[in-house]
């Protein structure tokens, strides 16, 4: 059995003008109660260090700036660098880049135990819009802020499993889990800002929202025989809520930690990913089944076409 204990640190809101030192005081709380239930990972949000920004119109770059990260672990997160390596905990959370040569990117990143990262993903599937929408309740501006991400989507060898990350609306792409399945993957770990109303259809519903959000986070794990664990920024950030809704999902697609309020809470599961073997070797052993000669839209076309 190769198992990992996994801890799934939903977070609950972080307002505008909340400090980074604050929340990284609330993530090191969350992991000081993973360590207390002996696990060897924990999963943070999306966006994890700051309010979900993308939902304020900017034109000052500099104010934008501001939201984002030049260096991780910079001076705000290395005390939980240093203590999930104190502890040998490896970590993964969500956080906005800008790189040195003045990109913006939506970024997860991944530790092994000793606190190093191994592993940085940037979101390929970015929501919302570019321009301010006077038809939206309220403005998703991921489009502005953020370029797609560049790095695709790879896999990592860490705590003897095929580790891999996605962001949020990455989620809802079959071809995200796919992509990484085809590489053994075992484990995807993915963190989320998702809000609990739908700016283009404000009757859609919390109840049919969680229910997409899970439909599309069971259905990649059932069909690539792999864990999925989400883990949401949650609750009214200023005026604006988000919805929880945290899960723990196995390789037969069946939730099996599930998050039961909107704060700072910790969800755990002990994950064998030996469980993920029988998937792989039968209905989803890609090698004998699948058949690419007929799936040559997915790459080659982007909207729909239809026959003339």
């Amino acid at each position: 059995m190769r198992e990992i204990v996994i801890g799934g640190a939903q977070m609950g809101p972080i307002q505008k003008a909340e400090p980074r030192t604050a929340v990284v005081e609330r993530m090191l709380a969350l992991l000081e109660q993973a360590v207390a239930e002996k696990c060897d990972l924990v999963v943070f949000p999306e966006l994890a260090l700051t309010t979900f920004f993308p939902r304020w119109w900017m034109e000052d770059q500099a104010e934008i700036d501001a939201w984002f990260e030049t260096e991780m672990p910079n001076a705000a997160t290395q005390p939980l660098f240093d203590r999930a390596r104190e502890t040998g905990t490896a970590i993964t959370f969500g956080y906005a880049e800008k790189t040195p040569e003045g990109r913006h990117f939506n970024t997860s990143i991944l530790t092994d135990k000793q606190g190093a990262i191994i592993g940085k993903y940037r979101k390929v599937h970015l929501p919302g819009h570019s321009e301010y929408d006077t038809e939206r309740a309220f403005q998703h501006l991921e489009k502005k802020y953020f370029e797609p991400g560049d790095l695709g989507f790879p896999v990592w060898r860490n705590l003897d499993a095929w580790m891999g990350m996605c962001i949020c609306n990455d989620r809802r792409w079959p071809e995200v889990y796919r992509e990484m399945g085809l590489q053994g993957v075992e484990l995807i770990t993915l963190g989320y800002n998702t809000p609990s109303v739908n700016s283009q259809l404000s009757d859609e519903g919390l109840e049919k929202r969680l229910y997409h959000s899970e439909l599309s986070m069971t259905a990649g794990a059932y069909q690539n025989a792999c864990w999925v664990v989400g883990v949401a920024k949650a609750g009214d950030e200023d005026g604006h809520p988000l919805m929880g809704g945290s899960i723990i999902v196995d390789p037969d697609g069946f939730v099996v930690a599930r998050a039961q309020t909107e704060g700072d809470e910790l969800i755990v599961h002990a994950c064998d990913m030996d469980a993920c073997n029988f998937g792989k070797t039968t209905i989803f052993d890609f090698a004998r089944h699948r058949r690419i000669e007929h799936y040559s839209r997915i790459t080659s076309q982007t909207g729909v076409v239809t026959p003339e």
